[in-house]
């Protein structure tokens, strides 16, 4: 009798680890100023945003007792622990710790195994964005990771734009239910899906001032 397939911890771990591996390639050419130059998530700088990635595989046990401490407040701990790891922890030394752990397959607790993915993918453009870096957004990786992220209950992004629909102009991907429409890039879709205030960009429709009203 076949054993039961194993649950994968790290869904598309190879694009995990070349988004990693591309991320730290933009980021060996900052200077002082642009690590701390504000990112697309509010209150963070791009070194805390580092900082966050790194946490990826590391002080898992730490992580949950802080979230444990704060009665669950699982964004609030990682936060603070990002910003807490950012102080530690030199700009070269944030490099280096992303590098080394790239292509490991691990995951917090309680996450789901196309998080990794969503993370890279999201918090890449957290930095990138507001230092007017460009950074390519495989439709083909963006994909898989905008599915998980519209019918996930950590996000609530089906509940956040509920009336709206969204639509990929570079891949066959639609979400909602209307009537009125957010069309554009699949990346910038999965961006304004996860609460991230980009301003319009390449999105069109009816239905994009509504969607960004909605966001916290």
């Amino acid at each position: 009798m076949s054993e039961p397939p194993r649950r994968t911890r790290v869904a598309m771990v190879a694009d995990v680890e070349a988004e990693r591996l591309d991320l730290a390639g933009l980021l060996d050419t900052l200077d002082d100023r642009e690590w701390q130059v504000q990112s697309l998530c509010a209150g963070w700088t791009v070194r805390d945003v580092v900082a966050h990635l790194t946490l990826a595989d590391r002080e898992f046990t730490a992580t949950m007792l802080r979230v444990i401490r704060v009665r669950g407040d699982f964004d609030g701990a990682t936060a603070d622990m990002a910003r807490e790891r950012a102080l530690r922890y030199s700009p070269a030394e944030l490099v280096t710790q992303l590098r080394e752990t790239a292509g490991r397959p691990r995951r917090f607790p309680m996450s789901g195994s196309l998080d990794p993915l969503t993370d890279i993918l999201v918090h890449g453009q957290d930095i990138a964005r507001p230092l007017g870096r460009e950074r390519p957004m495989p439709a083909e990786r963006v994909l898989p990771v905008l599915r998980h992220v519209w019918d996930s209950f950590f996000y609530g992004t089906r509940k956040r734009f509920a009336g709206l629909r969204f639509v990929a102009s570079d891949a066959d991907w639609a979400a909602g239910d209307g009537p009125r429409e957010v069309r554009g890039p699949s990346g910038d879709l999965l961006l304004l899906a996860t609460g991230r205030r980009t301003g319009p960009g390449g999105l069109t429709g009816d239905g994009i001032a509504e969607a960004v009203a909605r966001l916290k």
